[in-house]
């Protein structure tokens, strides 16, 4: 390339230039230092292969490389001659990397490489949390073999290294763009050959040369890895090495099985191999030093590094396993009990934990099988895999602990998408070929089992006059869903079933619940089968007909009494139409009785087949009921008459609409009530929800509120059974009904408006956004079609919001975001409230982090304000704060259009505009003058809207496409604000110039409604850093037109509790529900949609805004105003959480009292004095500790799953102490059932969809309780350690009627922090039984159903998890208050002690409370290490930061 040739490059991309430039030049000197002079080794390429005296005479003459001295003199003269001193640091890293893997076999320029890193480093050039992640990506790639990596890149320079007749290296080397790439997946960029192409060997190169390669460049990155560590690295940094390390140890002998040469023989390991193994111990070493703890010990545990087949014949590393083995036993020893209480998951949070895998993709990890029995942590193995989870004998620990999940589980009913994470097909069921399922998984027999213990105890609770339907509701919606999935042997289950209720449990039977229970399932393919085709289907047959009882109800009349009454003779029809070879064990009693059915339902019909389902007494209600289980056809098509029973009219067309075509809606009519729904057979559910989609999505009549409604509310009723992903389920069905006319928006008004809460609780959210992310991704550049776009994006804002968790914004995870620019800046938000207020799970989602942000900022030029950053999480902040401002350029680039846009604005919306010239415009303007016609329109207002052509401007906008609408708001946006301020300068009045702009975007929302007015606020609140962005919001939300716009919304929509109501839903007109703008030609009408509901995100977004810049009162007085509108947000109670946690100890008083009224209070189970302590006059007095008790004793009875069955007398922890320490010399209290809070009843879905969950219902509200408290992080965990290190004692007493005196916490309490064992002098320690002063206990023993010593062990697990769901300045605190106790040890002071001593002292104190509390010998350090380890097993991976203040006074103990 010619001087002019670099000339024009340099300026068409100075940048890209200024990289080639630095490239080459960082290049040159480094292979000067190599190789010596880069003429000479070019001069000697092209020469004829010298004979041996030549090569004499040429060795002595050759030029030599410069003294290795002198090289940090050469780079920072080099270093002076470019001024992007980024761009260089990033270019000298990727130019550092790929000489490593071109040199790793060669000992001098690898040792010369070291030293230069080391010379960079020490005038702090390298930052190593760049260069190492990008480094171990590289050398990842660089093993693969040739042929897998892809071909191709342009060499390091243009005298490679490989052309050198020293030795080579037969890896690939990927070309790395910028240290801050993804670690995840390999560059982007091709690999590197180090060796010509052409050159024969390299495709016959010898595997063994290769491996030896691999050896040398482990071993030495392994050195450079031990350079870096010298400095220090960010813990993101140190995890990566660490897995890294991990996975080499684990797969070192990888290499020889791909070649075979193992063969069963003892493979001899060669010397390079050993070296690097032993350079990668030493790093992990350093890793898990104590003293720096850059990485906790326990990890190694959870890496099943111990556990790997083919353990070299090393010494260091099988020291290294030993140690692992050694720590592991010494904690099980100790620990074991309490770890089996916290091998459980509480489903109290929407996060499961998986069990640690080898590092996967971000794309893989939706499809990974959580760990259902264990979290990741150091004690016990989990059931991994279905191999061992078959081998696991009934009775033993690891059966009770599954079986204790499964209980749970039911009861508290997580999502469908855990279920099917952790299920098998039942053997029965399975193919031949089917191979064994990996991850964490159930057996069919222990599913049975658990399913048998629940029904076990539904009827116990039927027998003790608790109404329980709901129960009962809940549990067969379950029931059916593990029944269909095969996982369940259906022969088995009965004969279990019948077997317990037949000798066990044999008085309990009263009922006809379960003859109910299995009339539910009956029409399943599995159990139709085997009651037609199974060898033992006459015994079966005989066993269901055995669980058959007389009703006994005490109202006959009741619905469920009626049900139950005729629900054998529904069954006994059934098995009749089944087998004729069952027939004659069939009750001809019941058989006559179906007769009163068919008499009934010939008497209600008369032939019309139509019912008035608003007026149904209950006898009514429980006969169609009964009849939905023995003809469920007719009873389908009754419904499906009645939803069509108000006729059908046709839709007259608007006025921008021609009447070329007929649209014909179905009048409205009542939906059916809930409650009546809830009783239907699962039959005729799943008929009614086929029949409705077929009306709803291919019929030609438009279908009414009412159907959808019903719609919706089937399921809500069973989320298990009958869920379907909306467009998936839509395109299985036929793919062409998603093309047609109104079928997309009736599913996107149907998920956004009613069923988003059920999508994100089966888990379904990010594959919703990813489906209707394609539909946005169609539309936003196409002309016209704003009515299925708007929506989509606020479907997919919310969907945004909704999420909880760590979320790829691609579904392949690579590439530019298709999202808009609005979601775009809506995702940022949402994953700093994400990570502030939940925090980050797992180390693989922070490695991805930062290619997500990448993928999201390449489409977007937003930036945000000081005053936002200061509220984001560092994770964020750091990123975003250097962003440059590019506002001022924006404005540049309008004032230098700004005279050829108003000429063009003003022959537009001149009053006497030609309407022609719309065309011209539309046709013939230029992009960049395009954005810019709001901001014109703006401008020839001048205060006066009625002055412009509104149908003109309408009219453009519309055929505008809607991203040019969005963009036109947020130029807009920017232009007035620069105009206010122009217009300050001129003198003008802030107030006057306020109230125009007011009037002039009233005339865009208001008058016209030329643009969507969520997108204008969204655009208004994200310049907030401008003093008068804000004060225009709240002027917006002022106003009457939208107050009144809200009000009327409200009225026509009914409660917020849409499945409650009874009435007939109105239909609002289509234009007065969306405005001119979205409405325009559309005619398909709308259901639940509406511009005010469009806010229902917007307005808490706004308040976030408001408190970031300190507009307290402003963000109170918009709650105020908006708070019954609220009350339709499908998330509100996520927003009150989220909200508080975002901003916790920045909220004055007022403000919380305020955020917490947009709850319906009297719904949530906050506790009886909680109003009391926010409302006190004297916020400085922190409440008693009775309060926080009862916070943790709440936890305990609805959030922890209960220590055993309520079917069983006795606990399995009793049993296994039993069993394990032999019989106990002291009388132990009486086991009890469980948790006695049945009497609270199970709640069905659809009443507590946000969240989900009771239990995450329960721990969320204690969460709120915790955060509203006017009193300081320090106080509340000082109260609740105070609580936990003397739980048992004070519970003990309370039972015993003892009243011990008030004891603080530590050395200076009469709990014993030194222990007896090996002590002589152990008698000078206090062995009182103390109390904790302010707590009532007296019924907190019966209130739990637990002994106390159960109750005082699950005190410490409910609040390792409540403290794990509160903000890390609460774990700091509690991280001071554990170090505190710690450190009052005498084993940690007292130096004089033997070892044996020592030794005693550990083992005693770590004794688990369970264990501990029987002895009355608990103590401060052991309850404390016991609430650190509930609490680090609830806590998300990014929030462990800060636990190194605590780890040096654990180190005895971990």
């Amino acid at each position: 390339m010619d001087q002019t040739q670099r000339s024009v490059a340099a300026a068409a991309n100075p940048r890209t230039y200024q990289f080639h430039l630095a490239r080459a030049a960082i290049t040159d000197l480094f292979n000067l230092y190599l190789v010596g002079s880069s003429r000479q080794k070019a001069d000697d390429s092209i020469r004829e292969p010298p004979n041996k005296t030549q090569k004499r005479v040429l060795a002595l003459n050759r030029e030599l490389p410069p003294r290795n001295e002198q090289f940090l003199l050469d780079f920072e003269q080099l270093q002076t001659q470019f001024g992007d001193q980024d761009q260089l640091r990033s270019v000298t890293e990727s130019v550092l990397i790929s000489l490593v893997i071109q040199c790793c076999s060669h000992v001098p320029r690898a040792e010369f490489l070291l030293f230069a890193l080391r010379s960079l480093c020490s005038i702090g050039y390298i930052n190593w949390d760049t260069l190492l992640p990008s480094l171990l990506s590289s050398v990842s790639s660089a093993e693969v073999p040739a042929g897998q990596g892809s071909q191709g890149v342009p060499s390091v320079s243009s005298t490679s290294l490989s052309q050198s007749a020293n030795p080579v290296s037969t890896l690939t080397s990927h070309v790395i763009g910028s240290p801050a790439q993804s670690t995840i997946e390999p560059s982007s960029g091709a690999t590197l050959s180090l060796v010509k192409s052409s050159e024969p060997f390299t495709t016959s190169m010898n595997s063994s040369i290769r491996d030896n390669d691999i050896s040398n460049l482990r071993q030495l990155c392994c050195k450079i890895i031990l350079a870096g560590l010298e400095c220090n690295l960010k813990p993101v940094t140190q995890a990566e090495i660490f897995y890294y390390m991990l996975n080499w140890l684990v797969k070192w002998d990888h290499r020889q099985q791909e070649n075979g040469e193992c063969n069963g023989k003892p493979w001899r390991m060669e010397k390079a191999l050993i070296e690097w193994l032993h350079s990668c111990l030493d790093v992990i070493w350093l890793l898990v030093e104590e003293d720096k703890c850059r990485v906790p010990f326990y990890e190694l545990l959870r890496s099943g590094l111990q556990f790997i087949e083919n353990i070299p014949d090393d010494e260091a590393l099988f020291t290294l396993i030993l140690k692992m083995h050694r720590r592991r036993d010494m904690m099980a020893i100790h620990m074991q009990m309490l770890d089996q209480h916290l091998h459980c998951p509480t489903f109290g949070t929407h996060r499961i934990l998986w069990q640690t895998t080898p590092k996967v993709s971000v794309e893989a990890v939706a499809n990974l099988r959580y760990s259902p029995i264990t979290y990741p942590s150091v004690l016990g193995e989990p059931l991994h895999g279905e191999d061992l989870a078959a081998s696991i004998q009934r009775g033993s620990l690891d059966w009770e602990r599954a079986l204790r999940c499964i209980r749970h589980a039911i009861r508290s009913t997580p999502s469908p998408d855990w279920w099917k994470r952790v299920l098998v097909v039942a053997p029965c069921y399975r193919g031949s070929t089917q191979v064994p399922t990996p991850g964490a998984v159930f057996t069919s027999d222990m599913i049975c089992e658990a399913t048998n213990d629940r029904i076990v105890e539904l009827l116990k609770l039927t027998n003790s006059e608790i109404n329980c339907w709901q129960e009962w509701l809940v549990f067969s919606d379950i029931f059916f869903f593990l029944m269909k999935s095969g996982c369940i042997d259906f022969v088995d289950f009965v004969d279990k079933m019948g077997s317990r209720l037949t000798e066990s449990d044999h008085h309990i039977l009263n009922t006809n619940h379960v003859t109910w229970l299995l009339a539910q399932i009956i029409r399943v393919e599995h159990v139709m089968a085997a009651l037609n085709n199974d060898s033992r289907k006459v015994e079966t047959t005989r066993k269901i007909l055995s669980f058959h009882r007389e009703d006994s109800s005490s109202d006959p009349n009741n619905p469920q009494s009626i049900l139950l009454d005729f629900i054998s003779s529904c069954q006994n029809l059934r098995i009749w139409s089944l087998n004729t070879s069952t027939r004659e064990y069939l009750n001809n009693e019941q058989l006559q009785k179906g007769k009163q059915i068919d008499e009934w339902w010939r008497q209600l019909n008369k032939g019309e087949r139509m019912m008035d389902y608003m007026n149904m007494d209950d006898r009514s209600i429980g006969m169609f009921w009964v009849v939905s289980y023995t003809m469920a056809q007719p009873a389908c098509e009754t419904v499906m008459n009645w939803l069509s029973s108000g006729g059908v009219t046709e839709l007259l067309p608007g006025a921008h609409v021609q009447p070329n075509e007929r649209l014909m809606v179905m009048r409205e009519v009542s939906p059916l009530p809930i409650s009546l729904l809830s009783g239907f057979s699962m039959n005729l559910c799943l008929k009614l929800v086929f029949q409705m989609e077929e009306s709803l999505f291919a019929g030609q009549v438009v279908p009414s509120i009412a159907m959808v409604e019903t719609y919706t509310r089937l399921l809500l009723i069973a989320p298990h059974s009958l869920f379907r992903s909306h467009f998936s389920h839509l395109a299985q069905r036929n793919a062409s009904l998603l093309s047609k006319p109104g079928v997309t928006l009736l599913v996107l008004e149907i998920v956004n408006y009613r069923l988003l809460p059920l999508y994100r609780y089966q888990g379904k959210c990010k594959t919703l956004m990813y489906d209707v992310t394609k539909i946005i991704s169609a539309l936003k550049g196409k002309r016209g079609d704003h009515r299925v776009f708007r929506l989509a994006e606020n479907l997919c804002i919310n969907l945004i919001l909704s999420l909880r968790d760590f979320f790829s914004v691609k579904r392949e995870g690579k590439g530019p975001t298709e999202f808009t620019e609005t979601l775009n800046r809506i995702t940022i938000i949402t994953l700093a409230i994400t990570i502030k207020t939940r925090g980050i799970a797992d180390a693989d989602h922070l490695l991805y982090l930062q290619t997500m942000l990448d993928q999201i900022l390449a489409t977007s030029q937003h930036t945000w304000s000081e005053k936002t950053l200061r509220y984001f999480p560092s994770l964020l902040r750091d990123v975003l704060i250097g962003r440059a401002d590019k506002r001022g350029l924006a404005i540049q680039a309008w004032q230098q259009s700004e005279t050829t846009v108003i000429n063009q604005c003003t022959q537009l919306l001149s009053s006497s505009a030609d309407p022609n010239y719309v065309m011209t415009y539309i046709s013939h303007s230029f992009p960049q003058h395009r954005q810019y016609l709001c901001a014109g329109a703006w401008i020839l207002m001048q205060g006066h809207p009625e002055n412009i052509n509104s149908g003109n401007l309408a009219r453009v906008l519309r055929e505008f496409s809607p991203e040019e609408v969005t963009t036109n708001i947020y130029t807009m946006v920017d232009v007035l604000l620069h105009h206010i301020h122009m217009e300050l300068q001129h003198g003008h009045s802030l107030q006057d110039l306020l109230l125009k702009t007011c009037a002039n975007l009233a005339f865009f929302v208001w008058t016209h409604e030329l643009i969507p007015l969520d997108i204008l606020l969204l655009a208004l609140i994200d310049r907030d850093d401008d003093p008068h962005a804000l004060p225009i919001v709240i002027s917006l939300l002022d106003r009457q037109e939208l107050q009144q716009r809200v009000k009327l919304y409200c009225m026509s929509r009914g409660p917020p509790e849409h499945w409650l109501y009874t009435g007939i839903f109105k239909r609002t007109d289509l234009q007065k529900a969306l405005g001119n703008h979205l409405s325009w030609k559309d005619r398909y009408p709308t259901f639940f949609d509406d511009i005010a509901a469009r806010l229902l995100p917007v307005i808490p977004l706004i308040v976030y805004r408001l408190i970031e810049n300190d507009a307290t009162e402003s963000a109170d007085r918009i709650l105020a105003i908006y708070s019954l509108f609220l009350a339709y947000h499908p998330l509100r109670f996520t927003f009150v959480r989220d909200i508080l946690a975002y901003f916790y100890g920045h909220l004055p008083g007022k403000l919380i009292v305020r955020i917490l009224n947009v709850l319906d209070l009297s719904k949530i189970p906050f506790s009886e004095s909680f109003p009391q302590h926010i409302g006190s006059s004297n916020p400085a007095i922190c409440p008693p500790l009775e309060y926080f008790a009862s916070l943790l004793l709440a936890l305990v009875n609805n959030v922890i799953p209960p220590l055993n069955s309520n079917s069983r007398s006795g606990s399995m922890g009793d049993a296994f102490n039993n069993s394990v320490r032999g019989p106990h010399n002291k009388t132990t209290a009486t086991p009890q059932s469980g948790p006695a809070n049945a009497s609270e009843g199970q709640k069905a879905f659809y009443q507590i969809q946000d969240p989900g969950t009771y239990t995450q219902l329960v721990l969320e509200t204690a969460v709120i309780e915790i955060l509203s408290l006017p009193i300081s992080a320090s106080h509340i965990v000082s109260s609740l350690v105070q609580i936990v290190v003397n739980i048992q004692p004070t519970l003990i007493q309370s039972s015993n009627g003892l009243h011990g005196a008030s004891n603080g916490v530590g050395q200076g309490s009469v709990l014993p922090t030194s222990p007896s064992g090996g002590s002589t002098d152990s008698s000078s320690v206090g062995r009182s039984t103390p109390s904790v002063s302010g707590i009532n206990t007296s019924s907190f023993v019966s209130r739990s159903g637990y002994t106390c010593q159960q109750l005082s062990c699950l005190f410490i697990q409910a609040c390792g998890l409540l403290l794990a769901q509160l903000p890390p300045e609460f774990h700091l605190q509690l991280y001071m208050e554990a170090s505190r106790i710690i450190k009052e040890s005498w084993w940690l002071t007292d130096g004089k002690r033997s070892l044996g001593e020592l030794d005693s002292a550990v083992s005693y104190a770590l004794l688990d409370p369970t264990w501990a509390s029987q002895d009355n010998t608990s103590t401060a350090i052991g309850n404390i290490v016991a609430l650190l380890h509930s609490f680090f097993s609830n806590l998300p991976q990014e929030w462990l930061e800060g636990a190194h203040v605590i780890v040096k006074h654990l180190r005895p103990v971990i």
